[in-house]
């Protein structure tokens, strides 16, 4: 005897009422329910990160590429340099390997973070007196200067200012122009510089002591 269309359509709404399907309707629903909720968490979280390194200025320094020969081809390395900063004295460096670009400039950017230091400005815009510094191959002479000179040096270290919130700075390399070498110099010189407050803590004395002595002496080269 042959099916009718109508005993078909039937049976295909009787499947389609059964509870095992209502129990899969509500499963998919749960589903897509909790997906949404974890893409909207995931973004809050993610904004959340970015508010708390808005504060941080990152600079790329330098990428090197590395080839290791293996069989069937050559595999692709990179190492970046990067430098992070808060435009108010504390300044960092890192550097970080991967296999892409960007994972290793992630690894920088979170080895700097780790490693910054707070450097003493002068008024907020410049060093408080001359520095020099070494590492390995690299030299560099660091010069205080007058407000509005601006940032004189060149590669890395201009990037090094950049981040760290210096504004009028006289700076000359001498040495070796390996970017890691110009920057760890940089850094050498820059932590050895001492504030006219420490210099007043350690000798027992006021600040306005110190700066008067220094004032007098600058005016005094300043006549010879």
């Amino acid at each position: 005897m042959a099916r009718t269309p109508t005993g078909t359509s039937e049976r295909g709404a009787g499947r389609g009422d059964r509870p095992g399907n209502q129990r899969g309707g509500e499963r998919e629903g749960g589903r897509g329910r909790r997906e949404g909720g974890g893409r909207e968490g995931g973004r809050e979280g993610g904004q959340g990160g970015r508010d708390r390194d808005d504060e941080f200025i990152d600079k790329l320094v330098h990428i090197n590429r590395v080839a290791k020969v293996v069989k069937g081809g050559r595999r692709f390395a990179f190492a970046a340099l990067v430098l992070v900063g808060d435009a108010k004295g504390r300044v960092g460096y890192g550097s970080g390997k991967a296999r892409e670009v960007p994972e290793a400039i992630r690894k920088a950017t979170e080895a700097a973070k780790r490693n910054m230091i707070r450097i003493p400005l002068r008024e907020g815009r410049t060093l408080h007196h001359d520095l020099y510094g070494r590492f390995g191959a690299g030299k560099v002479i660091l010069r205080s200067a007058p407000a509005g000179t601006g940032i004189i040096a060149g590669g890395p270290m201009r990037a090094v200012f950049e981040t760290m919130g210096i504004q009028d700075i006289v700076a000359k390399s001498v040495g070796s122009n390996n970017p890691h070498n110009m920057v760890k110099a940089t850094f050498n010189a820059l932590q050895s510089m001492t504030s006219p407050r420490a210099v007043a803590a350690k000798r027992g004395k006021k600040v306005g002591d110190i700066i008067g002595r220094r004032e007098e002496a600058g005016a005094a080269v300043k006549e010879a």
